[in-house]
């Protein structure tokens, strides 16, 4: 599958933006006072889920931002006048 340069930006948005949102969302369940997060010091399993949430926001992110940023790798390469990546692999298995 071939995306666009516009799908392309989109996805690296996506990431970048699952890093900031999670990240501030981290650090303000690190600070959490209200009790919901720490029990007299001790994690709670809504500290824990919510870690568990944002980790995986964090790996998902990362990995829908490296795609879109593969994806513009290669429309740029195609656009400097290289062969599309496909044909690439496979005119040098030819030869």
């Amino acid at each position: 599958m071939k995306l666009n340069r516009p799908v392309s930006w989109f996805l690296i948005a996506f990431g970048v933006w699952s890093w900031i949102v999670w990240t501030t969302f981290v650090k303000n369940l690190w600070k959490d006072t209200s009790g919901l997060a720490f029990d007299d010091g001790s994690p709670t399993a809504y500290f824990w889920m919510h870690l568990t949430l944002a980790i995986t926001s964090f790996l998902l992110g990362t990995a829908i931002g490296a795609l879109g940023l593969r994806s513009l790798r290669i429309l740029k390469r195609e656009a400097a006048g290289g062969a599309p990546a496909e044909r690439q692999s496979s005119d040098t298995a030819a030869v």
